[in-house]
């Protein structure tokens, strides 16, 4: 047993990265959210970001591995505003993550889920971004914007929603738009390994232990679901998760309101 950490805390770990694992390969994301969110509900949210940032950048190096060389040059090229604003912001936010006191936390992660929920994945938090509104929805100030405000977020909670949504709103084909949130996420968290060291995010040298021995479970767990994705159609998919998300997202709020 790792120094600090019950058996059965451990034990829910393991479910916890198998899960969210499975929930990113087949979805294409969820990983860090389900992941974060659930852990969350068990130990303090800045220790559950911090635990989660290890398996996050192993989960997505396994699903980046889908794009091809020309694929990767191509999308590296168009969306690279996007990972840089998202780099930027992500750092940001974690220099203020310890400063962040753990019930409203758990609350507004809990709200930020149930309204990811609602939105059914199907509309980019950003005001009229239509084909008459005049703004570029890929151009580069739009990509500047949705990537320093959602990598921000992401940098405090892990909760990457808004580039997930962001990037779904592109004509991609599912396999491509998996493949391009893990490169973005594969980038980010590539930096945010070094940073949270650097900024003495990790509580205690158990906790560095635990997040790299959780890789094993989370690569498991996205093996998984890559396999049921070829088995899952589009509409299971969303029931699967969003359902999952909903309760994790439940139980956040009312966790952090002390009512369980």
């Amino acid at each position: 047993m790792i120094a600090g950490f019950s058996p059965s805390l451990l034990v829910i770990l393991v479910v916890v990265l198998l899960v969210s694992g499975a929930v990113n390969g087949l979805a294409g994301f969820g990983f860090a959210l389900v992941g974060t969110m659930a852990l969350a509900t068990v130990i303090e949210p800045a220790t559950a970001v911090v635990l989660m940032i290890i398996p996050i950048l192993s989960a997505n190096a396994t699903l980046v591995s889908e794009l091809s060389a020309p694929e990767l040059t191509r999308c590296s090229r168009r969306f690279w505003p996007l990972m840089l604003a998202a780099l930027v912001g992500t750092i940001i936010g974690m220099a203020v993550i310890d400063r962040l006191p753990g019930a409203p936390v758990r609350v507004g992660l809990g709200l930020i889920t149930l309204a990811f929920v609602g939105s059914r994945q199907s509309t980019l938090p950003l005001p009229s971004l239509g084909g008459d509104s005049g703004i570029d929805r890929g151009g580069t100030v739009v990509m500047l914007v949705v990537g320093g405000g959602s990598g921000l977020l992401f940098g405090a909670t892990n909760v990457g929603v808004q580039l997930v949504a962001y990037l779904r709103s592109f004509d991609l084909s599912h396999g491509l738009f998996v493949s391009v949130v893990a490169m973005v996420f594969l980038g980010i968290n590539g930096v945010r390994v070094a940073a949270a060291g650097a900024l003495g995010l990790y509580p205690s040298a158990a906790v560095v232990a635990l997040s790299v021995a959780a890789v094993v479970p989370s690569v498991l767990g996205v093996a998984v679901g890559r396999r049921l994705r070829r088995r899952v159609d589009s509409r299971h998919r969303a029931i699967a998760v969003l359902g999952l998300l909903t309760v994790i997202g439940g139980r956040l709020v009312l966790g952090g309101l002390g009512i369980a």
